[in-house]
């Protein structure tokens, strides 16, 4: 009797260990995944600005996210031209709108909700303060699960107060890209 008792005590502290493995693989994707998430949405706009080297300088941005930005008059389709100032804010404005999840949508109680995107982003563009030729600095913060004690120096989302008292929720993907017209 002793030997089941024993053997049910070992089986037992072997489920819980299987169910906090699982829990903790659970956070490291949803880690990855925001990352991953990071790095796309950073190329995008890299992309864009690219494609539009005469208004380099309207792109740049001191934070973007969590709908700051509203829609542009001009959405710059097939139907509505636009002039290149005007496709630096609605590339920004698109930037700002896939960070915060418009990609992904799920209808929750009949209603149309955002199920995508990261957890309260913050887009930073720096770069040549006249733009043209130059390194441009790509920042995208968001809010982790985790605390962390090494806080970066760059300035992209601190003091917004989403990422904690001491910053220590807050996670940073930063990429640097020279852009010539």
């Amino acid at each position: 009797m002793i030997e089941v008792l024993i053997a049910m005590l070992v089986l037992s502290i072997g489920i819980l260990n299987i169910a906090g493995l699982q829990t903790m693989a659970k956070k490291s994707n949803f880690s990855a995944i925001q990352r991953t998430s990071a790095t796309v949405l950073a190329k995008d706009i890299v992309e864009r600005m690219r494609a539009n080297p005469v208004s380099l300088s309207q792109y740049r941005t001191l934070g973007v996210g969590g709908g700051t930005l509203t829609q542009p008059v001009t959405t710059c389709t097939a139907a509505a031209q636009c002039n290149t100032l005007q496709l630096a804010a609605y590339d920004l404005w698109q930037w700002e709108d896939l960070m915060d999840g418009s990609s992904e949508n799920r209808d929750i109680d009949g209603t149309n909700t955002e199920t995508g995107g990261m957890v309260r982003p913050t887009g930073c563009i720096s770069g040549p303060v006249a733009g043209g030729a130059g390194v441009y600095t790509i920042s995208i913060v968001w809010r982790g699960i985790t605390e962390l004690s090494n806080v970066s120096a760059n300035m992209c989302g601190v003091a917004s107060g989403k990422y904690g008292a001491n910053e220590e929720f807050r996670r940073l993907l930063t990429f640097d890209t020279y852009i010539a017209p």
